[in-house]
């Protein structure tokens, strides 16, 4: 009778830490805010919690586009760049063609280089590391012969006005980051794509032998993520009303550690938005509380780079349970 006891506090104790472990950013985001509102009495106000959310969202909606291509088991480091081609294609051609043919070309900028990246990863069977990182280097360098070296200035000054809208603390690109993440948890539970991007990240041969276009599928993934960041740079150049050719620079590495941290695996087939946003928001607190308390950006750097090592160690303890089992 006591060994059965025993044993039955033994699963409980196991079904709880397992438990804590793949929800461990939601206790980790509950800790941090715990944290910082003894810290900075500035914190939980309702001013800072809607900054917080702003703050996070541009860096979200590039999660959500990375969250679809690391599912697949694929990495995209050109986010930053393609941003900063759609907010300086969004303004500088404003003079030219009026502002919505210029934002929608901005747009489209991002889904076309999202597409080259998919197909040169899809068709000449390089890493994605390799042909995205060489897009980061090609694009920024497209950016700032564009720019000329110079942030551009918005004409149309209604352009700025609209990030402004707000319902409560909530501004529309924080809504609009989740109606987008709420979309693309759709695509991924509800879908013959979403169950395919899990598929082909868990065994990319099994995939293929099922029937699935592997190819076209990592295609159209790229072209989400690149559609994503070119939304994230049109934002960022409503709100702040000028276009930066350094806009969105190492926005690669911040979206990677938020993804990563709400436990998308790099290996791939595992994952979902709701991960995502709760890994977007846990970044978005510490960097926020971090900066009410004054803390140097060099501490900054040194926390961030002890949350990914701490994800990367949870992902792979995880990992480890799932293959012995």
């Amino acid at each position: 009778m006591t060994d059965m006891v025993s044993t039955q506090k033994k699963n409980v104790v196991h079904h709880v830490v397992s438990w804590l472990l793949r929800n461990h950013i939601w206790v980790f985001l509950a800790l941090t805010m715990a944290v910082f509102s003894f810290a900075s009495p500035y914190f939980l106000t309702l001013n800072n919690i809607g900054n917080i959310l702003t703050q996070g969202a541009f860096i979200g909606i590039l999660a959500i586009g990375m969250t679809m291509v690391m599912i697949d088991g694929e990495i995209d480091l050109s986010v930053g760049a393609i941003l900063a081609l759609a907010s300086a294609l969004a303004i500088g051609l404003q003079d030219h063609m009026g502002t919505w043919p210029a934002v929608f070309l901005g747009l489209m900028s991002g889904a076309a280089l999202g597409f080259v990246n998919g197909s040169l990863v899809a068709l000449s069977g390089m890493h994605s590391f390799i042909v995205t990182l060489g897009g980061l280097i090609g694009i920024r360098g497209i950016v700032f012969v564009y720019t000329g070296e110079n942030a551009l200035m918005v004409q149309d000054f209604s352009y700025t006005e609209i990030p402004e809208i707000y319902i409560g603390p909530l501004s529309l690109t924080a809504m609009l980051f989740f109606a987008l993440a709420l979309f693309f948890q759709w695509v991924l539970t509800s879908t013959r794509h979403g169950r395919e991007t899990y598929a082909v990240g868990d065994n990319i041969e099994a995939a293929h032998d099922a029937g699935i276009n592997v190819k076209r599928h990592k295609i159209i993934n790229f072209t989400i993520c690149g559609t994503m960041a070119a939304v994230c740079g049109i934002l960022l150049s409503m709100r702040l009303g000028t276009a930066e050719p350094n806009a969105g620079k190492i926005w690669e590495l911040w979206t990677i550690i938020a993804v990563v941290l709400g436990g998308i695996r790099l290996t791939g087939g595992f994952g979902s938005m709701w991960m995502t946003i709760g890994g977007v928001l846990t970044l978005a607190v510490l960097r926020n509380g971090l900066r009410l308390l004054n803390t140097p950006n060099y501490v900054e750097l040194m926390v961030m780079g002890a949350v990914l090592v701490l994800a990367l160690s949870l992902d792979k303890l995880l990992n480890h349970q799932e293959d012995g089992r």
